[in-house]
């Protein structure tokens, strides 16, 4: 892979270098293209295109082909038509933007954000204007024709080793926790957490959730018969989760949802690109998906009729880069040979520090990374297909936004990866 180059001073491109919109599409109904025209790029969907200064966003979304939801009118009423303006240097698009290439927002977004919540990054498409060049990401539910991303699970014979378990111990109000569950469970040696919450409930049983054999993490009054897990595959286009009974393995929910990062490059190396070229992108591309795995949690316990506070488990995988990013790391290095990792090996962290409300004891843990930009996903795709175990050379490929591929045979493991889209 080519190293990034060098940033760049941007200067604004001529008209006739602009690219053009989407084909067969007109970018302002087939009207010759002035000087004073500005380049309107929106995302996820990529189109783009010129229109004239003062044309509203939802205007421009509607001549360039891009379906933003309004049953208003436009007249600032309904609050369906909601954008996020992007504000900074993307290189990839030819755009330097700022909030000055967008209307302050009116007396209409005034009124609507009395009656009903808009938060601060986002406006109206129907009534900002736009006065300068400019991307436009369109949220998930502002969207008329959204995307439903569903991804399967294919579930292997394994033997199930959890690393948190359950355990129903006779346990009454100033009663020894730790005497309990050594005299009745043989369990020694065990932390328990100063601030942890012991509750009874007057029925003389507790449900007492154990980590690693060695720490108490969770008491609960009375039986419960379940904890809870989630397998999260953080991609570059989608994010892929599953929720998982712990104790019996089974697959309660899959979910997917596309990663909002999508809106600052479609492709790794133009993420790295924006956080080279605008300070504090890299905490804009953590927050976003960071925020998209919260979301796909909420999924997944509504599919699966549950509630966030039983998760007490999450295994996340991901692409270097995507790895760095959901940790809050600096992915710059990745950007250029020799594509150095920050951090290589297994990382385990509170789900609280990625930001993520499940239970408060919950862990979080990431696979390793392998090298480069041959990531933690691709040791899950090896760790579940076990190629290195077979009497035979075996090829795998994982194809996606950025695709791996694994060649084992002979008493070697070989990998390596490309972009693809």
């Amino acid at each position: 892979m080519d190293p990034l180059p060098p940033r760049p001073v941007h200067r604004r491109r001529p008209r006739a270098q602009r690219p053009s919109p989407s084909p067969g599409l007109r970018p302002r109904h087939d009207e010759p293209m002035s000087d004073d025209d500005h380049l309107v790029v929106f995302t996820p969907s990529g189109r783009r295109g010129d229109v004239s200064p003062g044309t509203t966003v939802l205007d421009a979304a509607r001549r360039l082909g891009v379906d933003i939801d309004s049953v208003c009118g436009g007249r600032g009423i309904c609050g369906r038509c909601q954008v996020e303006p992007m504000f900074g240097e993307f290189a990839k698009h030819g755009i330097t933007a700022d909030a000055s290439h967008l209307s302050p927002p009116g007396t209409v977004e005034a009124d609507y954000r009395g009656r009903r919540p808009l938060t601060e990054d986002r406006r109206l498409s129907c009534t900002a204007t736009i006065r300068g060049d400019l991307v436009v990401d369109v949220p998930a539910e502002s969207q008329v024709h959204r995307q439903v991303i569903r991804k399967d699970i294919d579930q292997g014979d394994i033997e199930l080793d959890p690393v948190l378990v359950l355990r129903l111990v006779e346990f009454g109000e100033g009663d020894d926790l730790l005497a309990a569950l050594g005299n009745q469970w043989g369990l020694t040696g065990l932390e328990l957490p100063p601030d942890l919450d012991i509750v009874a409930d007057g029925s003389s049983l507790a449900t007492v959730a154990i980590r690693d054999d060695s720490q108490v993490v969770a008491v609960w009054p009375g039986l419960r018969d379940r904890a809870l897990g989630v397998a999260v595959d953080v991609g570059s286009t989608t994010l892929a989760g599953h929720l998982f009974d712990l104790a019996t393995g089974t697959a309660l929910a899959t979910a997917g949802t596309m990663n909002p990062q999508i809106r600052f490059g479609e492709d790794l190396m133009s993420r790295v690109s924006y956080v080279m070229m605008n300070p504090g992108g890299e905490v804009e591309l953590t927050r976003a998906v960071r925020e998209s795995l919260d979301e796909l949690i909420d999924q997944l316990c509504e599919e699966g009729g549950t509630t966030r506070d039983e998760i007490l488990e999450l295994v996340l995988v991901g692409n270097p880069i995507m790895h760095h990013l959901l940790l809050g790391l600096d992915p710059t290095p990745l950007g250029v040979a020799p594509f150095t990792l920050e951090i290589s090996e297994a990382v385990d962290r509170t789900a609280t520090e990625l930001d993520l409300e499940v239970h408060p004891a919950a862990r979080a843990h990431m696979l390793p990374c392998i090298a480069g930009h041959v990531g933690a996903d691709t040791a899950a795709v090896v760790l579940a297909t076990r190629p290195h175990e077979a009497d035979r050379v075996q090829l795998v490929v994982d194809i996606g936004t950025n695709a791996e591929i694994v060649l084992s045979g002979h008493g070697r493991t070989l990998a390596a990866s490309s972009p693809t889209g």
